[in-house]
């Protein structure tokens, strides 16, 4: 038996409860159902996040870091996410940002290179073209109202050319010298200018990496959603390396004598 009134026909006026039935029932819908409807849904905030990633560029190419963890909310939840990730043969994506929106995007330029690869046309993509497509992805998201939640750099190096560069959820590119995201465009960003621009010729590969590599000890003391634990990548000419993770060497023996906060002695 229909134990819906509103479902025994006419009259109904949706208006009008003429049979008291108020709130008025939806007529329940006996069509065919997709079983997974209810289980797919759109990324409309950050839910496992990645936090700053470095990048300048020096002497024989560029290099990037970024540490491992990924934090569900302020908790340090997962601490071996590797968040370089690269592309081709002269391509790196450094992500922060939503790491399941990351995950994606490793999947499409997978997809992107094996078509590449399967077009045996004697082209292979480099960083410009893995920017450039990533600027309209992302641009087109945020069109839909979908946005892939990330910030990230795209650094890498072909035909003897250099290049570093940005894109985020908007779709907003730029390029320079010395890029971070996250909290490290506050933190980080100012260290790596004043020691990066206008060096970029000179700077040797074991100077990018201890500037990088003190840069993120900076970051690991100031900002709470960092891990000491991180990697780096250098492209250069010599192709693609991205490190094992390693360990930052850190002090804490300077707050022993902290008493407080501002004029507070004890």
């Amino acid at each position: 038996m229909d134990h819906f009134p509103t479902n025994w026909g006419r009259p109904r006026n949706d208006a009008f409860d003429a049979y008291a039935t108020y709130p008025i029932h939806q007529r329940p819908y006996n069509g065919p159902k997709d079983s997974f409807a209810d289980g797919v849904q759109r990324t409309q905030q950050p839910i496992v996040t990645g936090t700053s990633v470095l990048a300048i560029k020096y002497k024989d190419g560029v290099m990037m870091a970024a540490d491992n963890l990924a934090s569900y909310g302020s908790l340090a939840r997962f601490k071996d996410v590797q968040r370089l990730h690269q592309v081709g043969n002269y391509t790196v994506i450094g992500a922060g940002g939503d790491m399941s929106d990351f995950q994606y995007i490793q999947y499409i330029l997978e997809e992107l290179s094996i078509d590449e690869i399967s077009a045996q046309d004697g082209h292979e993509l480099g960083p410009v073209e893995i920017h450039e497509y990533m600027s309209q992805l992302m641009y087109a998201r945020r069109s839909k109202m979908d946005p892939l939640w990330n910030s990230l750099l795209i650094g890498g190096f072909k035909d003897g050319k250099r290049f570093l560069s940005y894109v985020d959820l908007l779709g907003t590119t730029y390029s320079a010298s010395t890029l971070a995201t996250g909290y490290g465009a506050f933190i980080a960003q100012p260290l790596l200018r004043k020691a990066v621009e206008g060096r970029e010729d000179v700077i040797t590969e074991e100077e990018a990496r201890k500037i990088l590599e003190d840069s993120l000890r900076v970051l690991f003391y100031r900002d709470a959603r960092s891990l000491n634990k991180f990697q780096i990548a250098a492209i250069s000419s010599a192709g693609v390396s991205i490190s094992d993770s390693m360990q930052l060497d850190t002090a804490w023996s300077f707050a022993e004598n902290i008493r407080g906060y501002g004029a507070q002695t004890q």
